[in-house]
């Protein structure tokens, strides 16, 4: 995976992700996703390019435990999202819906730079600045659902909860 970062802060909750004044959209998941992280950067949606990334400070996620926040991201087209740490409900929604979120150290990347990230070896490369940064290396059961779409998707597909192939 490669993309352009656009990076955030500490502390970014659901509203700044799913601006709560247009809850109202939630019947409409692809109109609420032009208005992706719309409360944090107003231009993010527009500016984003599929496959690009998000890459925050501590405590990403926190706040109401909406489902639509993760959701819109990736209907947007956000590719993953790097955090230094998420909030457990919207890491779990993440995984859910199949939303890429990897928690790493993310100080030396910086907005605008673009990285690669390789899953199964857990190695994220800043291709503008050098920089290599370990992460975990997700388990094959992350990886599987990830790539089946999420829980649900994983579900409808196989039929279980299986994840041994």
């Amino acid at each position: 995976m490669k993309g352009k970062v656009f990076k955030f802060g500490d502390n970014i909750s659901t509203d700044h992700i799913a601006p709560g004044r247009l809850y109202h959209l939630r019947s409409n998941l692809p109109e609420f996703a032009k208005h992706v992280l719309e409360d944090a950067d107003e231009t993010f949606a527009q500016r984003m390019k599929k496959g690009d990334f998000v890459v925050a400070g501590s405590n990403f996620g926190l706040g109401s435990s909406r489902e639509h926040a993760p959701l819109i991201m990736k209907i947007a087209g956000v590719g993953a999202v790097f955090a230094k740490s998420f909030a457990r409900i919207f890491y779990r929604n993440a995984i859910n819906i199949g939303l890429l979120a990897i928690e790493c150290d993310t100080d030396a990347i910086d907005d605008g730079d673009e990285i690669e990230l390789d899953i199964e070896r857990g190695v994220i490369t800043d291709l503008t600045n050098g920089a290599i940064i370990q992460t975990e290396p997700l388990p094959p059961v992350m990886i599987k659902l990830l790539k089946d779409g999420g829980l649900v998707e994983h579900i409808k597909k196989n039929g279980d909860f299986k994840l041994t192939d």
